[in-house]
């Protein structure tokens, strides 16, 4: 038995519903939907969401876990949101939010535009610090992360865009 899948889901300030392998989910921050696969069955039992496996199969209990999963991180995401947190390090590196569009000077010829996708917010403190907002934790999470692999951290000097808390393994530099 998956041991992350037999955990249930109490449901904070979420409401569910669930039509056959579609389930949504409401609350204060939004809603989300997803399409639960056949081999799984989702149930709401007084406040808690249970995820039960149709049989053993490899493919039910290798789905088992990720279903509970995704579905605890959609009613995170509708009751409290995501946050990723990025930092600009670099002499000269900045970022600017105008309306839904974040946009990025690295130390590249160009500026770089990310128009956020809907449900997402940009929010930019002190011209280094980027937030990347939202309720979908994948969506949130792939935004984040699009916007470090434009100029990644490097190891000698650390510059870059980089995860706030990661830390950067340094290199020594040239040995005179």
């Amino acid at each position: 038995m998956s041991r992350i899948g037999k955990k249930p889901i109490a449901l904070q300030k979420a409401t569910v519903e669930i039509n056959g392998d579609h389930i949504v989910v409401k609350g204060p921050n939004g809603q989300l939907e997803r399409n639960i696969p056949g081999l799984i069955t989702v149930s709401v039992e007084d406040s808690q969401i249970q995820v039960i496996r149709a049989n053993d199969s490899k493919q039910a209990r290798s789905l088992h876990g990720l279903v509970r999963s995704l579905v605890a991180n959609m009613v995170e995401g509708v009751s409290n949101g995501y946050t990723k947190t990025l930092e600009l390090v670099g002499v000269g590196y900045r970022a600017s939010v105008a309306g839904n569009t974040l946009t990025l000077n690295v130390g590249l010829s160009h500026p770089v535009d990310f128009v956020a996708p809907e449900g997402i917010s940009f929010e930019v403190e002190k011209n280094t610090t980027v937030r990347v907002k939202g309720i979908d934790k994948e969506l949130v999470g792939n935004l984040a992360a699009n916007i470090r692999a434009v100029r990644k951290p490097e190891p000698y000097k650390g510059k870059g865009i980089k995860y706030a808390g990661e830390v950067i393994r340094r290199k020594a530099g040239k040995a005179k």
